[in-house]
């Protein structure tokens, strides 16, 4: 059962303790199976999910764990009787005025490749103890064996390696052993991504299925370009007078051929130049960024007499 716990009770993840004891209250009193008694077995289902729902959500670990981990992560690591161990229903339906039902509960559960069941014996009329039991209401359920634990790896890479993708061969600590895993690095990915490789985590010592690894990108940082998203920035220096009349300048590309382009006469410092398709290959999707050109104007710091005597010139001249 992969039920939105949260939905299943009708309130917000952000719902206070009170708000799920009272949502839980109001839908025990309409999925009673005594006030249904022309869809018992409909009552019974809805009255089944909705006290699993409570069961987890009532308990502040539990919670914690189901938001952490989501619906379907969470039924791997807690079994049906994890969820219920310690869940009085008895004293719960007393608190909620259903008065001493009393009864044998059973909730199917266990450990990995066992069933077992759980559970609670107080005596008087078995008011829920045949809808817990009943097999075609609830059945024996054989809960699936434990996952094993994930593994996290940081892994560096180049940019380089980043933008065109690449194959990395890399050894994961297992107890005592190491493991050789060679990992396919896509196209475009960028620091702070985390890839999923299923199957390579820890094995569970009951035999279930082993743990993922995930690996944390972080992108090493490259001596001559930067990186925005997927636009590729380069800084280009040239003189004064060649940004006052114009020039052509060679700019490295990051998969290698240089390229020649056109600085336009009267170009201002900092101006940046596009170069479209130079960037990195987007991840999802086709295409690739930009690589945009900085242009930084150089002002010397020391002239000669005949290069000061030309900018007196110039000066005079209003340049």
């Amino acid at each position: 059962m992969n039920d939105d716990y949260y939905k299943a009770l009708g309130v917000d993840k952000s719902a206070s303790t009170d708000d799920i004891k009272k949502a839980y209250r109001r839908l025990a009193l309409k999925y009673h199976p005594d006030r249904n008694p022309s869809d018992k077995k409909g009552a019974e289902e809805k009255f089944k999910k909705i006290s699993e729902a409570y069961a987890v959500l009532s308990d502040t670990e539990k919670r914690k764990q189901y938001d952490s981990f989501g619906s379907d992560a969470f039924r791997q690591k807690y079994t049906q009787e994890d969820i219920f161990r310690d869940f009085d229903l008895n004293e719960i339906l007393r608190g909620f005025g259903f008065g001493g039902l009393g009864g044998e509960f059973t909730w199917f559960g266990g450990g990995p490749g066992r069933r077992t069941t759980f559970r609670q014996h107080r005596g008087g009329p078995d008011a829920f103890g045949e809808m817990f039991r009943d097999r075609q209401t609830y059945g024996y359920r054989e809960a699936p064996p434990q996952q094993g634990q994930d593994i996290e790896y940081n892994l560096s890479i180049s940019l380089e390696e980043s933008a065109s993708g690449a194959e990395k061969k890399i050894s994961i600590k297992k107890g005592r052993m190491h493991e050789e895993i060679k990992v396919k690095i896509p196209a475009g990915i960028s620091t702070g991504k985390k890839l999923r490789i299923p199957g390579k985590g820890l094995q569970e010592p009951s035999g279930g299925m082993p743990g993922d690894l995930f690996l944390n990108i972080q992108v090493i940082p490259h001596h001559v370009f930067s990186r925005e998203g997927d636009d590729l920035m380069i800084e280009k220096a040239i003189p004064y007078s060649k940004a006052v009349l114009g020039t052509v300048i060679d700019v490295e590309t990051l998969e290698g051929p240089v390229k020649r382009i056109k600085v336009p006469p009267g170009t201002q410092n900092n101006t940046k130049i596009r170069m479209k398709g130079f960037g990195v290959k987007h991840m999802k999707g086709e295409g690739k960024g930009d690589l945009y050109v900085k242009i930084v104007v150089n002002v010397p710091k020391k002239v000669s007499e005949k290069q000061a005597a030309l900018i007196r010139k110039l000066s005079e001249e209003g340049l």
